[in-house]
């Protein structure tokens, strides 16, 4: 316990809230700098023994503590899109599929961000230490459907935009490993913990089993925990204040947290309170989002920026799949995005994989359909799938079964650069009136992409498979997105933003966020590197602790 000036006694220097991409780095950087540091984490500690082995584990595999499912992946419904997110004790790179790409420079000089540094000097650096770090190396294991991704690119005519993907996996030695071979720690001089090289099951994204995934328990929140951070886990933080009334939070804050069970979130039974000098708020962009909004609410932090829950973007995502029922080729080998393509300068697309097994995602997919996003759009997915039934029932019955479906099928995963963005709003919901929640507000985002449906549709036809959408998309005209990014994006001024452009929130001492919230532009590629690349730069700011313990 340390004691500042006026005598206050806090518990920690700093207290991060969430231990995903920003909360690791700050966790780790922070320890270096000799601060005490504790980690609230709502998410459980996962091992190669308590992880799921296939996704139909719902207990293990989905985050609905108040249902008793106490898993490490969540989808949240909004109006305006369908959010996949994690939380765990390393947050989402425990469910994430490992892709770790530098977005296009370009995007530095679109949004919220521009002008408030010299991004293109600044970040080299900051991605360099990001990907030594994070064990970043190019895919090793081209599989089935990284194949089949090239056969459809070449024949769309832009096979030559295809590329093995940067992975955060470790492989092993490239000229003699054996797959699973065991080694001791390949990355941090022996301070990290010994590894097993990659043996290409596909089951990345339903948490590896095998220890190849260099998920941030092996890294960052490890070497964290190795220099004295603190990680409480299944702890969620449910109030923020300022200590002494001190407005600006100058004198530090008081935190309270529950246990994040039904008994905790519902009755508050084992709530304890914390007191820090700092506070990093790291807790993804919807878990920061909507504890800042609570916070904001409910008085404790009235001074958060008016611009919070603005300009949220989903990195123009939409999801489709290629089905090949029967298919010889085991689509659910390597890892779990290989591969990828560029259609254009603006769209990119990879190829995802599940598990063998791992079929629960299927019941969320269907006949791909065109048309324009609205209410006939229903209407026309019902003449697509009669057509498709009728010209072959039993494939059609097969193609719509879930059994089978990872071994079977192509994920795309489509992102653009193009900007767009919807807002968030904290609302009491119309059918629970006795809360306020999170809810997205103000213009639709685009529900698909054209092109990428029309190269999945051309793809299927060259591989004897089905081309799939998503069932929000066509029904309720919501995309989904595994990238829900900004939020809390940086500004000039509040008027502007809800921190500056070294993640310090505006009218507030001692307070930053460092998570995907503070992205100010859809990136076109998957977001984790630069929430880490950025998250580097804001610690790098940061002094390290006197020596006199003040």
């Amino acid at each position: 316990m340390t004691t500042n000036n006026k005598n206050q006694q806090y518990d920690y220097d700093y207290i991060v809230v969430g231990s995903g991409f920003g909360g690791s780095v700050s966790a780790h950087r922070l320890t270096e700098k000799n601060y005490s540091v504790a980690v609230m984490e709502m998410g459980r500690r996962w091992t190669p023994e308590n992880l799921p082995k296939n996704n139909w584990q719902l207990s293990s595999w989905i985050w609905r503590p108040m249902l008793g499912l106490r898993g490490f992946f969540n989808m949240s419904f909004f109006r305006h899109v369908v959010i996949l997110h994690g939380n765990a004790v390393g947050g989402g790179s425990i469910t994430y599929a490992n892709t770790l790409l530098v977005p296009p420079d370009h995007v530095w000089d679109d949004g919220a961000w521009a002008g408030l540094n010299d991004w293109h000097k600044v970040m080299p650096t900051h991605y360099e230490t990001a990907k030594r770090m994070l064990g970043v190396t190019e895919n090793r294991i081209v599989a089935p459907a990284d194949l089949a991704l090239k056969k459809m690119a070449d024949a769309y005519g832009c096979g030559d935009t295809w590329y093995k993907t940067d992975v955060g996996v470790f492989f092993g030695d490239k000229d003699s490993d054996v797959p699973g071979q065991s080694y001791p720690d390949p990355f941090f001089n022996g301070e990290g913990p010994d590894r097993n090289s990659c043996i290409g099951c596909g089951g990345c994204m339903v948490g590896c089993r095998y220890n190849a995934k260099n998920t941030l328990d092996k890294n960052y929140l490890y070497l964290a925990e190795k220099n004295g951070a603190e990680v409480h886990a299944e702890t969620k933080v449910v109030g923020v204040k300022p200590i002494n009334n001190c407005a600006d939070g100058a004198d530090g804050y008081e935190i309270t947290t529950v246990p994040s069970n039904f008994r905790g979130l519902y009755f508050g039974i084992g709530k304890r309170v914390w007191y820090c000098k700092s506070l990093i708020f790291a807790g993804s962009s919807l878990g920061t989002q909507e504890l800042l909004f609570k916070l904001k609410d409910n008085g404790s932090l009235p001074k958060i920026s008016d611009e919070l829950g603005k300009r949220v973007r989903t990195n123009a995502e939409s999801l489709i799949v290629v089905r090949v029922p029967g298919s010889t080729e085991d689509m659910s080998k390597g890892i779990a995005i290989g591969s990828g393509i560029h259609l254009s300068d603006n769209t990119h697309i990879e190829a995802t994989r599940y598990p063998a097994g791992s079929d629960f995602m299927g019941l969320m997919l269907t006949a791909l359909t065109k048309g324009k996003p609205g209410w006939t759009r229903p209407f026309l997915w019902a003449w697509v799938a009669m057509k498709i039934l009728l010209k072959n029932p039993i494939r059609a019955i097969k193609a719509q079964a879930p059994f089978g479906w990872a071994k079977e099928t192509i994920i795309f995963l489509c992102m653009q650069t193009i900007d767009g963005f919807i807002n968030m709003r904290l609302r009491r919901l119309w059918y629970w009136p006795f809360r306020k929640a999170l809810v997205t507000d103000g213009e639709r985002i685009p529900t698909f992409i054209p092109a990428a449906n029309d190269f999945a549709e051309k793809g299927a036809e060259l591989l004897g498979g089905l081309a799939g959408s998503s069932f929000p998309e066509i029904f309720f005209n919501t995309p989904t997105t595994a990238h829900c990014m900004g939020g809390c994006s940086m500004g000039k001024s509040a008027e502007h933003g809800v921190i500056d452009g070294q993640n310090r929130v505006f009218g507030y001492q001692n307070m930053m966020v460092c998570d995907g919230s503070m992205l100010g532009a859809n990136l076109g590629v998957n977001p984790s590197l630069t929430i880490t690349a950025l998250t580097e730069h804001a610690m790098s700011l940061i002094p390290a602790k006197p020596n006199n313990n003040e």
